[in-house]
């Protein structure tokens, strides 16, 4: 018997990990990473230190991919101002939190550059992979784990030459389909220019349209006339006059209750309580001496009348 005991309903190792996703969407998320990589602010807002790049797409020579040690790679980097991003990764390292740490994951660290070559075998694959945060992709194998980590859109991608010009026939262009995947065609964008601001704020826009409205007329709020003296004399004239005859009515009737409760709180004279108690007497007499209980001696005890 294990003192700890195991988990209730523990987790298995079969679970669904995966999902089955349309080919067309699955291509469609590979070309928009790869258009946004191709925009400085989405870069540059995923993390990238750019600023010393001197354009975008980067598109090296074909002469990068015969490169074989590493020093020699981190010499490129520096030429091409792409070595800022790499210290970035390098200096990120930091270990994991939570339990990961002891499941061989120990360390965690930013995301580097993308370097994408075309020749298979090329030797820039030994020559950069040892590099901090760097990875290497081949342009006929790009995947979206890469282009756009955890989602997030703005991968900093360094193309050479070749595996620049291999995305026409391997995505086609707008104006022809796909040479390597049959009948596919890039996704058509909604708008030219997507800068909306700028285009509702043209000269062109702001021309034809109304001018602002300055004087709003609101709705009035409607007021209930049950609760509203003045909504209610709009519909009734007369509730005024029936209002105040109502009120006075009230308080004759009050005055007329007040004064009948003072009446009869009003404290009586001695002369006046000895005439109601002899008046009292004077009845329960003549109570008795009409009664035929009188006859009977029981009730006469019962009464404490003397015969």
């Amino acid at each position: 018997m294990c003192r700890g005991g195991r988990m209730f309903a523990p987790t298995k190792i079969w679970r669904r990990w995966h999902r089955k996703i349309n080919i067309n969407l699955k291509r469609y998320a590979v070309v928009s990473a790869i258009s946004a990589s191709a925009i400085p602010s989405l870069v540059m807002a995923r993390g990238h230190r750019i600023e010393s790049v001197p354009e975008l797409p980067l598109v090296i020579s074909d002469s990068a991919e015969g490169v074989e040690k590493t020093s020699t790679a981190i010499k490129v980097l520096k030429q091409i101002g792409a070595y800022a991003d790499v210290e970035k990764a390098k200096d990120s390292q930091a270990i994991r939190t939570g339990k990961g740490k002891m499941r061989n994951r120990r360390y965690v660290s930013r995301k580097g550059p993308l370097i994408v070559y075309v020749t298979e075998g090329a030797k820039l694959v030994k020559a950069f992979r040892n590099i901090p945060g760097v990875e290497i992709a081949n342009a006929d194998r790009l995947n979206l784990l890469k282009l756009a980590p955890g989602g997030h859109l703005g991968r900093f991608v360094i193309w050479t030459k070749s595996a620049f010009e291999k995305l026409d026939s391997i995505y086609g262009t707008l104006d022809k389909s796909s040479e390597k995947k049959k009948g596919y065609v890039l996704p058509r964008p909604k708008m030219v220019n997507t800068d909306l601001a700028r285009i509702i704020n043209s000269d062109e826009v702001q021309s034809v349209v109304k001018p602002i409205k300055k004087d709003v007329k609101r709705a009035p709020l409607k007021k209930n006339p049950l609760k509203n003296l003045n909504a209610m004399l709009k519909l009734n004239p007369y509730a005024k006059t029936a209002r105040i005859m109502s009120l006075l009515a009230e308080a004759q009737r009050v005055k007329a209750k007040k004064e009948k409760l003072d009446k009869k709180r009003k404290p009586i004279s001695k002369e006046e309580a000895a005439a109601i108690k002899s008046a009292g007497k004077a009845w329960y007499q003549t109570m008795i001496s009409d009664s035929d209980y009188t006859e009977f001696e029981n009730f006469t005890k019962w009464l404490g009348v003397s015969q």
